[in-house]
């Protein structure tokens, strides 16, 4: 391999390098600048505000570790107010607030760590030329995007009104949202395949079944209250004629389309919901027949008890009859009176045996 490849592959990695340290930064910006497009990944806010201050349409993503404080420093950096992100974030499920010239928009992220689902708020805030969105670190959604922002912008028609391609790039972001929403759903029915296998086992643990599928109610219930929450979001969008948002009908049909996907995930997590009544009705059955069979081994316990019980209650009675000072038994009478004995055990036990079986309460033996 010659110099000169060895330095291309050095050059290579060092690229790889550089673009994974860009999108680990807290912030991130691109913008479009007549035709120019342009990109800066750092955490100083100060000169993201600068980086975005001539473009024509920018977008600019950061990662905050508190809404409440940090959120709001960086909403007011680049022109927000304070207002604005505060009514937002007073319900973390979902929100949609309209200031005439800023707008805002509270979408859930939804993200799991094992397979508890946890949803965090992804906050959109819009104004003339600019979108910002806040996320916590734990969404992680847009670093994906961030790599094709530039590629993105210049892909929205220029001859378009700003509202109209703000509009569009604001549909983007909301669908890779939604995207990454609907890829945990997968780990979900995953959850859900290892719970068939075990409901299929005769010999599974009541105890462990039903965690589980605790486990897997739970997890539905948080991830359908996200979707249910994306969707009155996007409805409010659509119809909540703000001045920032496009009157252009084809375009707000995009938001249409986007409701309809979030609907149809919201079944598919129904349906798994059905399908984990039905698990519950399986672990339901699991019991009754445990406790069934334990009822039967019980009943036979008392019925075998029943008959040893009149077996040794006959000879025991003769013994004790025979016993008695009206009888003068010798040595000579011990022949006839083992046999007795013996006999009478027999033929006691014999009797008892058939009228427990005749009455029927001789359960069978449980396999």
């Amino acid at each position: 391999m010659g110099e000169g490849d060895n330095q291309g592959g050095d050059r290579c990695r060092t690229d790889v390098i550089k673009e994974i340290s860009v999108f680990e930064e807290k912030g991130f910006g691109a913008v479009l600048e007549d035709t120019r497009t342009k990109r800066l990944s750092t955490q100083d806010i100060a000169a993201l505000s600068e980086f975005v201050r001539d473009a024509s349409i920018a977008w600019v993503d950061y990662v905050v570790e508190d809404f409440d404080k940090e959120g709001v420093n960086v909403a007011n950096s680049l022109g927000f107010s304070e207002i604005l992100l505060k009514s937002l974030i007073r319900d973390p499920a979902g929100g949609y607030e309209d200031l005439d010239v800023e707008m805002g928009v509270l979408l859930p992220a939804i993200y799991m760590e094992g397979f508890e689902v946890k949803i965090d708020p992804l906050v959109i805030l819009i104004r003339e030329g600019l979108i910002l969105t806040l996320h916590s670190k734990e969404v992680k959604r847009f670093f994906r995007v961030r790599r094709y922002a530039e590629t993105l912008l210049r892909k929205i028609p220029q001859r378009m009104p700003l509202k109209d391609r703000m509009t569009l790039l604001l549909i983007r972001i909301i669908d890779e949202n939604n995207s990454r929403n609907f890829d945990y759903l997968r780990g979900i029915e995953a959850k859900g395949d290892e719970l068939s296998k075990e409901l299929a086992d005769p010999k599974v643990s009541r105890s462990t079944v039903g965690k589980s599928i605790y486990e897997m109610k739970h997890a539905l219930i948080v991830y359908l209250g996200g979707l249910w929450a994306s969707v009155d979001t996007l409805n409010a969008l659509r119809y909540g004629d703000a001045e920032l948002i496009t009157d252009n009908s084809k375009i707000l049909n995009r938001i249409n389309t986007l409701v309809s996907e979030v609907n149809s995930h919201i079944g598919l997590a129904e349906h798994l919901s059905e399908v984990l009544a039905s698990g519950l009705e399986v672990l339901q059955s699991i019991y009754n027949n445990q406790l069934q069979i334990l009822n039967n081994r019980m009943a036979m316990l008392v019925a075998y008890l029943t008959i040893i019980g009149t077996a040794l209650l006959v000879p025991n009675t003769i013994a004790t009859v025979l016993s008695s000072s009206s009888f003068e038994l010798t040595s000579r009478d011990t022949t006839w009176y083992i046999a007795l004995i013996l006999a009478s055990t027999v033929v006691s036990t014999y009797v008892a045996w058939w009228a427990v079986r005749s009455l029927g309460l001789l359960p069978k033996s449980p396999e």
